[in-house]
């Protein structure tokens, strides 16, 4: 069943937010790996001080994110901070409008 949740609190905006018309927009954000995730190792990257990130591709996006789909191609191991974010949330709507510019 899909998630529908609307745009009510947006301005003069009528679009919904579900799993179908999501765009994905979160996957271009930076995600640090917390204690407890179990990311595959080949989509784990570090920096300079050795913290855990989700590997990008050159083009900023995650490198779990099935480019056919855009769905996460490791959904029931994904991170926990992509288990928080909500779709249709204030993050997620402010993510939205800064990819439609």
């Amino acid at each position: 069943m899909a998630m529908i949740i609307p745009l009510s609190h947006a301005a003069n905006d009528s679009t919904t937010v579900t799993c179908a018309s999501c765009e994905a927009c979160c996957c271009k954000l930076q995600v640090l790996l917390m204690a407890g995730d179990n990311v595959p190792e080949h989509l784990v990257e570090y920096d300079q001080w050795n913290t855990a990130a989700m590997r990008r591709q050159s083009d900023g996006w995650c490198a779990a994110l099935s480019r056919d789909t855009l769905l996460c191609t490791i959904y029931q191991r994904r991170p926990m901070l992509c288990r928080e974010y909500a779709m249709g949330g204030s993050d997620c709507i402010d993510e939205r409008a800064l990819h439609a510019k």
